[in-house]
């Protein structure tokens, strides 16, 4: 019994993840960014509860990678398909239950497919995930931006519109250039040769896990005193971080 558990969790993430896409369709994009966190915790907890049940599979890998397809790489692809469309309708005034809209909106893809690259997210994702499932060296450590960790920088512009109203801010975010460069961004960060730590631990020693633990603080911090806008000040730690920390030790 005790080995179905941590493949019922990924479940939970899989439907985490499903919930998530209606709600980024409809563009609810609040809701749908909720049920992404859930997902991607329940998506840290199941490798936690497969390690500590010893049950640990190679069809829990499989399945742990086709849940996190839909909840972090088609859900993001979908939320920067969203952020596009309003980069070109200006602003946040695209509600799908308002036909006038709903019209205007698909018109404006017709004529102009912009907001159909913010999928390159999905792609990336998805060829990233592939890698992951058959590379060995990525045990304790990654190669390439996690796709979770990749997720919670897109879906963090939305909630900064939402929660942080500043015309400066909201001026760069529904910028489309800006957008388009996010999007070049996040799919290479998700399959680049960048070495990244795992906040994975073997033990709860502080010599061991010096690095985690400063990340956990330090982000923690930032949280507090940035709200949303620390999601992608915690990314750039984490990427800045690993790298400097692998320079370091390969001197």
């Amino acid at each position: 019994m005790k080995k179905h558990i941590p493949n019922l969790i990924t479940l939970l993430n899989l439907f985490c993840g499903c919930v998530a896409v209606v709600f980024a369709v409809l563009n609810q994009l609040e809701i749908a960014a909720l049920f992404v966190f859930l997902g991607i915790v329940f998506d840290f907890f199941d490798g936690f509860a497969a390690r500590i049940l010893n049950a640990q599979s190679p069809m829990g890998l499989q399945l742990d990678s086709l849940a996190d397809m839909i909840t972090s790489g088609l859900v993001p692809g979908i939320v920067m398909f969203q952020l596009l469309g309003m980069s070109m309708t200006g602003g946040w005034n695209v509600d799908l239950s308002s036909q006038a809209t709903n019209d205007t909106f698909w018109v404006g893809l017709k004529v102009a497919p912009l907001p159909f690259f913010g999928f390159l997210i999905t792609l990336a994702s998805g060829y990233r995930l592939a890698k992951f499932n058959i590379d060995e060296n990525q045990q304790s450590s990654f190669v390439g931006l996690p796709t979770p960790a990749n997720t919670l920088l897109i879906l963090s512009l939305p909630l900064i519109l939402l929660y942080h109203n500043n015309d400066t801010l909201n001026g760069i975010i529904l910028n489309s250039w800006f957008l388009v460069g996010m999007t070049v961004l996040s799919a290479f960060l998700l399959n680049a040769n960048i070495g990244l730590f795992a906040l994975k631990f073997k033990n709860w020693g502080f010599k061991d896990n010096a690095l985690r633990y400063i990340f956990i603080i330090v982000s923690l911090v930032l949280i507090v005193t940035m709200k949303f806008m620390a999601i992608p000040a915690i990314i750039g730690f984490y990427i800045i971080s690993s790298v400097v920390t692998n320079w370091s030790s390969d001197r």
